[in-house]
């Protein structure tokens, strides 16, 4: 009896031993595979990090391509605004000369004196009309007048601005009639506005301010 204990304690003890040998291998057979799984993982952030990097570089040479790109296109816009300019101011200087080239045949004043053009307004009254046909008639009885200049002027009431484009206003309206009513050729039409800047009286008094809100009309051969 005492023989059979011994030998079912042995073999309890060897089963015992075999058992923690195959815990330890398991353990360690994990572990080893948890060591790889974060050996794979370290590699892969690196990787990506890395990547991180350089699409940062990438980035920034794309802003700064941009960055460039946005300056040359102000650099242009600017160049061709300058160019505007010189051009406008060319054909200004060249009509400018061509007017002073030509002769002056006749010309017609409209100020509100006469009672036309009210304060403020640029539209036509009957009377203006009038003056515009007797025009129109001269131009027809003399075909040798080539060239028509429309002068706008104000008086002083209100800003110099508004007065620019009150003077242009009314010399536009002129010019719009003798095109629709005797189909004069637009390209013999020229328009200027002088606003408030050239008054022939005061502007200090009713009478002056009526003298200078008018329209002249200038026939150049």
């Amino acid at each position: 009896m005492r023989k059979l204990v011994l030998t079912l304690a042995a073999v309890t003890v060897m089963a015992g031993a075999g058992s923690a040998c195959a815990t330890k291998k398991f353990v360690r057979g994990e572990v080893d595979g948890v060591n790889g799984r974060v050996e794979t993982l370290s590699q892969s952030l690196e990787a990506t990090q890395q990547q991180t990097k350089e699409n940062a570089g990438r980035i920034v040479q794309v802003d700064q391509k941009a960055d460039q790109a946005g300056a040359a296109a102000k650099n242009a816009q600017a160049s061709a605004t300058v160019a505007q300019g010189a051009a406008e101011a060319a054909a200004a200087k060249a009509n400018a000369v061509e007017v002073s080239s030509k002769r002056l045949l006749f010309q017609v004043v409209i100020s509100s004196d006469q009672g036309n053009f009210e304060l403020g307004k640029a539209d036509l009254p009957g009377d203006v009309r009038a003056r515009l046909d007797e025009l129109a008639a001269k131009l027809k009885a003399d075909p040798a007048g080539n060239y028509i200049e429309i002068e706008g002027h104000t008086d002083a009431t209100g800003t110099p601005e508004a007065n620019e484009k009150l003077g242009l206003a009314r010399a536009e309206t002129v010019k719009r009639y003798l095109y629709e009513t005797y189909q004069i050729p637009l390209h013999k039409i020229n328009v200027i506005s002088f606003g408030e800047q050239k008054p022939v009286a005061p502007n200090n008094t009713r009478d002056g301010r009526a003298q200078n809100r008018r329209v002249v009309v200038k026939v150049l051969a």
